[in-house]
Order: structure tokens, then C-alpha cells, then sequence
């Protein structure tokens, strides 16, 4: 049985939004050697690994040694994880408790949902970014470009995998099916859209299935905010990560509207 949400103006409930954001946030907060420290651990070792493997026989970009742009990759790739995990998570573990309906029987609208939960999404994986960033300056010279673009892009990222985890939280009945979306879709695109290599020195039909990534555009687009430089024009990355996450933006409000998968 589906439950609607109703879209009628009314006043927007502020105290609703802040306590479910609070909620969002301090659920990563008070585990944050699982949920923040464990991804830069992570990603530290993949730094430590790749670089010293292939620095120096590789040079994706003039001037600029592989270490180095391995960094804005490992940045983007953990933001993205953690992005999609923490709405992923709170979303299934609400409907397993069979709590998450309680929500639709409140005066909270569709976007008030969407702040309260992308917004702890968002917080998880910019601070879960910060981390590495932070961490791999001990290791590696630091650059940047633009901090505007690199905001933007990283903002645009949580905005993006947080929606697609809220997504798959409802479409989940149990923490196997977040698996599955997150091991065949999430992680396969993260992989793929360049965060260990340029795509142009990727075979032609390879560099096109690239272009096809949307993942792609985000990773890309950050490097440029970083180095001045990229695979493909920061315009396009910047239109099609906008386009993307705006979709993803109005499927998720839609869902929520309909009460889809939120009560049987």
C-alpha cells in the first residue's frame, strides 16, 4: 500500500529539518573512527601503494607527478563511498526498524526529507574528504587551482551519491540489496571514471565508454579545481554534473512524495 505525501503550501518546518539533519549528522559523528577515520585510512594506503608503484614511469598530466594526481581521485572516490553510505544506511536501517513511516505521518514535506538527509550525506562525505586531503599533504606537495571549483564539484559529488543512496535505501528490504547497488553500480562507475588514471590515455573506445560515466565528470571536474587542467572542458562536467544531480534531486523528492517502497 503507498502513502502520499501531500505537496500543498504549507509553512515549511524548520525544527523538522534541523532535528533530522542533527540526527543525519551524529550518526556518523559518534562513530567516527568507522565513518571517517577508517575511509582516510583506507585511501592513505591506496596513496601509498599506487604512488610507489608507478611514480615516475607514469606523468598523466605535464608537470605534475603521479602521486600527485592520484590525490584529487582518492578525494573523490571516498566522498562519493561515504556519500552514498550514510543515506543508504539510514534509510534501510529506518525501514528495517519499521520506523522510516512515522516520517509520512509528520508535517515534513519532500524537500525537508531531502535537506535532512542529503544534508548528513553531504557533511559525511565532505568531512570524510578533508580527511584524505589532509592526510595525503604529509605525503604529497599540495596544489589548487580554484577552490571555487572544487567546491562546487565536491558538493555536486555528495549530492549525487547521496541521492542515489537515499534511492537505494528505499528500494532495499534488506542490507543485501544495498550491497548489490552499491558492488554493480556504485563502485564499478567510481572505479571506471578515472580516479587512478587520465582517460585520455585510454584507447579510443575506452576513453568514449568513459564519456558515457557520469562518475567521469565529477572526478574530472575536481581535478581541474586542483590543477588547471583536464581531460575534458570543466564547463561540460560542471552542466552534465549539475544536469545529473538535479535529476536525481526530482526522482528522489518524487519518490518520497509517492511513499514509494516506504510502506508495503
Amino acid at each position: 500500500m503507498n502513502s502520499t505525501i501531500t505537496l500543498t503550501a504549507t509553512p515549511a518546518n524548520s525544527s523538522g529539518v534541523w532535528a533530522l539533519l542533527h540526527k543525519e549528522t551524529m550518526r556518523f559523528v559518534k562513530v567516527y573512527l568507522q565513518t571517517i577515520l577508517a575511509p582516510v585510512v583506507s585511501s592513505l594506503l591506496f596513496l601509498l601503494i599506487f604512488s610507489y608503484l608507478l611514480e615516475g614511469r607514469v606523468e598523466p598530466y605535464p608537470g605534475v607527478s603521479y602521486a600527485a594526481f592520484l590525490v584529487p581521485g582518492l578525494v573523490m572516490m571516498t566522498l562519493q563511498q561515504n556519500a552514498f553510505a550514510n543515506t543508504s544506511s539510514s534509510i534501510t536501517q529506518s525501514k528495517m526498524t519499521g520506523n522510516l513511516v512515522f516520517l509520512l505521518l509528520s508535517p515534513m514535506r519532500p524537500w525537508e526529507w531531502f535537506v535532512g538527509y542529503i544534508g548528513g550525506a553531504v557533511m559525511r562525505g565532505l568531512a570524510c574528504a578533508l580527511g584524505v586531503w589532509l592526510v595525503a599533504l604529509l605525503f604529497v606537495q599540495g596544489a589548487l587551482y580554484s577552490a571555487l571549483w572544487v567546491a562546487a564539484f565536491a558538493v555536486l559529488a555528495c549530492i549525487v551519491l547521496a541521492s542515489l543512496g537515499f534511492i537505494a535505501g528505499l528500494w532495499a528490504e534488506k542490507w543485501d540489496h544495498v550491497s548489490v547497488f552499491q558492488n554493480f553500480l556504485i563502485n564499478p562507475l567510481t572505479m571506471l571514471a578515472g580516479v587512478f588514471y587520465s582517460v585520455k590515455q585510454l584507447p579510443p573506445v575506452w576513453q568514449a565508454i568513459s564519456h558515457a560515466n557520469p562518475f567521469f565528470y565529477l572526478i574530472d571536474g575536481f581535478r581541474y579545481g586542483v590543477f588547471g587542467v583536464a581531460d575534458v572542458s570543466p564547463w561540460m562536467s560542471l552542466g552534465i554534473s549539475g544536469a545529473s544531480a538535479l535529476l536525481l534531486t526530482l526522482l528522489t523528492l518524487r519518490l518520497v512524495a509517492t511513499g514509494w517502497r516506504i510502506r508495503g
